[in-house]
């Protein structure tokens, strides 16, 4: 089930994958960089920043660096390369990618986290990484599981930018009909998103 396995059932190599778009920088998300060793990994500056610092007992749990071994590929951006997009400053022009590819800043959850928008036809898929963590909150009327809530507390690094966020994304959601917004871990998106279960292995590309 990891994301290397996945890529070889689609009928490519890790090494075929040019460019990764992270989110931020916790142990569940960089965990697999180094499975492609020849993708330049795109991140926001700050988020380098205090993952390198490693100020607090909670940085030393969730920025792992022996995962970055991919660090030398690492393309950072800081705050002066935005525009604006949907109402969020974003990345302007993610360096050797098209523009239907975008960052997005999301920043809560950690200090430089990142959403990833990417234009499908008429429509953008945006991966808000862990701005929400249960689908629900994007309803007029949002709701999350107790256990998820305290989650998201002991884990925020910006209470006050985290639920400005996730506000905005929801506003962004009733308001938009032309933008898929979903997050990191609720698992009901994930198969809806990827038309097969949460335990089922990627199917490999049909031959010919």
């Amino acid at each position: 089930m990891t994301a290397a396995h996945q890529v070889r059932a689609l009928g490519y190599a890790p090494e075929d994958v040019t460019d990764i778009v992270l989110t931020h920088l916790d142990f569940d998300h960089a965990g697999g960089l180094d499975d492609f060793p020849a993708a330049t990994v795109h991140l926001r500056a700050v988020e380098q920043q205090f993952a390198e610092r490693q100020h607090t007992w909670l940085d030393r749990q969730r920025f792992r660096p022996a995962q970055w071994g991919s660090r030398l590929r690492w393309r950072t951006y800081d705050d002066a390369r935005t525009e604006t997009w949907m109402g969020f400053d974003s990345v302007s022009g993610l360096h050797g990618l098209p523009p239907e590819i975008l960052m997005s800043h999301l920043p809560g959850h950690t200090h430089g986290h990142a959403g990833v928008a990417i234009r499908r036809d008429q429509e953008w898929l945006l991966l808000a990484g862990d701005a929400h963590f249960d689908r629900r909150e994007m309803d007029p009327e949002p709701r999350c599981t107790p256990g998820l809530r305290l989650y998201q507390c002991l884990m925020e690094k910006d209470r006050r930018a985290r639920l400005e966020h996730r506000d905005r994304l929801r506003h962004l959601a009733l308001r938009e009909s032309g933008v898929t917004i979903f997050c990191s871990h609720d698992p009901v998106q994930f198969e809806a998103l990827a038309g097969r279960a949460l335990g089922e292995p990627c199917r490999p590309r049909a031959s010919g």
